[in-house]
């Protein structure tokens, strides 16, 4: 008989790997947002944040993100007799992150907080929830930014904004006033045209007299609608004016059901924990918000909104990349050496921390412009055209930037166990969603050539810092020279936009980031000690101290 050598069933200890991150310390490990939301005038929601902060990190609530998008919604278009439903069916997780979101008025507090610095503290909450969980975002920002659309029109306003501003999450499918809150969706894009409304052929028929306010009947379809169980949606229709805009409830008036026939979900890239579908209108119930033949100036207001938090979620992505970029490295040793002392990584991380700091900071200075915007023409036309050269930039830089911050954890970032494939498939929404980069820069142009006094109050903006960097001053005036050249506006679109959002980051860090912060930025956006890649700042950067302002240890 052969004996076999014994094998241990032990093979090694295990070392050298880095500890849970948990609990997420979201707000006070973040300087750059700490002084941002005193500074542009949300000092007074400072409490209210700590405490939404510190549930959203909490190990909790973490697991519920994996949990709702380890288990996507299901499609239901019929119950089990056969009757029409089209409901869309969640993971309990998702319904509690809605419940907590909602709850604690991320939706709301921008227009139920009657001071300054409202929208500021909506932003924040936008930003703080975008890093656990970006998928019940999206509903969540749809209903804070359809008030303004819904207040053009009176009747409108007193049936849906109380419920709608209420912080209670109704998950239940019933009519809007049995429900204790409401949300709301929107539904513009067509099969034939994409980003291209006017192209749209859906019809809108007149039950009556129609006109504004009126009752109106629709046929024809929609190519997607993000968050279908919402319990109303703004829309855009055909009538013999034009196209114009509709509020669609998911429930008719009489109390039977609207229909709102979903044909299937759309199986996305990321933002999986939220339903995105496609809706076929057939009879389908509807008023006439705003003029008629004017949808788009209507739905705009809407839009603009939602730009305003596709502005705040690539800052917190670029947050949270760097964050478990930074945990990782101070964990985990390689050489010797823990990967943050050595020179190269530091180099990275010290590179990806000014580019996060730069988003947060550009992203509360819009968040006050809405703020400041209502009465004042000046704050609107500046906010207007910073909006969208901040949701360009922003969403343009996120992506490489979350892979950059996924490489630092090297294979173990690779994997959906680490939270970064699910960061890294979530970048690019934002960058699609209320139009792609080629739509928000020739919307710049449109902004420069319709309101000129626009580009005069966004270049006193950045001139605010005139004279305190001379690379600052001359991004400038380049950038000046380059608007006074009329031709090939259209095909230098996204250079011109680049430019003006590297030069109001620049001014808004030399004027309230440590000097340390704003010279490297300056340094390497602007001047000529820049490379392409991130980890290519150049010696004399203080990255020590960069890295200790960006998450003290």
């Amino acid at each position: 008989m052969t004996h076999r050598p014994r094998t241990r069933l032990g093979t090694h200890d295990v070392d050298n790997q880095v500890p849970p991150l948990d609990p997420l310390d979201l707000y006070d490990a973040d300087a750059a947002l700490g002084e941002g939301v005193v500074r542009e005038g949300a000092g007074w929601a400072v409490e209210r944040l700590r405490v939404f902060a510190a549930e959203l990190g909490s190990e909790r609530v973490v697991s519920l993100g994996y949990e709702a998008n380890r288990h996507p919604p299901e499609l239901h278009c019929f119950d089990r007799y056969g009757h029409r439903i089209d409901e869309v069916r969640y993971h309990p997780a998702y319904h509690e992150l809605m419940r907590l979101g909602i709850e604690s008025g991320m939706p709301s507090i921008a227009w139920t907080e009657d001071r300054q610095g409202a929208h500021v503290a909506h932003v924040v909450m936008t930003y703080l929830f975008s890093q656990v969980e970006a998928g019940v975002v999206c509903p969540m920002t749809m209903t804070y930014a359809v008030v303004p659309a819904l207040r053009q029109q009176p009747a409108a306003t007193r049936e849906w904004e109380a419920g709608v501003l209420r912080p209670s999450y109704d998950e239940r499918s019933c009519p809007a006033e049995e429900k204790t809150g409401l949300t709301f969706g929107m539904a513009m894009t067509e099969k034939q045209g994409g980003s291209d409304v006017r192209s749209n052929t859906t019809r809108a028929e007149p039950l009556g007299a129609g006109g504004r306010g009126g009752e109106y009947e629709l046929r024809g379809h929609k190519w997607f609608c993000s968050a279908p169980m919402s319990d109303a949606f703004l829309t855009l229709a055909q009538t013999s004016q034009g196209l114009s805009c509709f509020l669609v409830p998911r429930w008719r008036p009489d109390g039977s059901r609207n229909p709102f026939h979903l044909q299937r979900l759309k199986d996305k890239l990321g933002n999986r924990s939220n339903a995105s579908s496609e809706v076929e209108y057939q009879g389908t119930w509807a008023r006439l918000i705003g003029e008629e033949g004017r949808g788009i100036r209507t739905i705009l207001e809407m839009v603009h909104h939602t730009r305003n938090d596709t502005v705040a979620a690539p800052a917190a992505f670029m947050r949270q990349g760097l964050v478990q970029a930074l945990h990782h490295t101070r964990h985990r040793r390689a050489f010797g050496k823990r990967l943050i002392e050595q020179p190269l990584m530091k180099n990275v991380l010290a590179d990806l921390a000014l580019e996060a700091e730069a988003a947060t900071v550009l992203s509360l200075r819009i968040a006050r412009g809405f703020d400041e915007s209502p009465g004042n023409d000046e704050a609107r036309a500046f906010t207007r055209i910073a909006t969208a050269v901040a949701k360009y930039w922003l969403n343009k830089r996120a992506p490489g930037h979350v892979v950059e911050s996924l490489e630092c954890l090297g294979g173990a970032g690779y994997v959906e166990e680490s939270g970064m494939p699910r960061l890294y498939r979530e970048a690019p929404l934002n960058g699609i969603w209320e139009g792609s980069g080629n739509v928000i820069c020739l919307d710049v142009l449109r902004a420069l050539g319709r309101e000129p006094r626009a580009l005069e109050l966004f270049l006193a903006e950045v001139r605010n810092a005139s004279g305190a960097d001379r690379r600052l001053d001359a991004a400038t005036a380049r950038l000046e020279r380059s608007l006074r050249e009329r031709a090939d506006l259209e095909l230098r679109a996204r250079r011109l936009t680049e430019a003006m959002a590297l030069v109001l980051q620049a001014s808004l860090l030399v004027r309230h980031a440590p000097s340390f912060v704003a010279d490297a930025f300056c340094a390497s956006r602007l001047g000529e000690k820049g490379g392409r890649a991130y980890g290519t700042l150049s010696a004399g950067v203080d990255v020590d101290a960069i890295l200790q302002r960006a998450g003290p240890v």
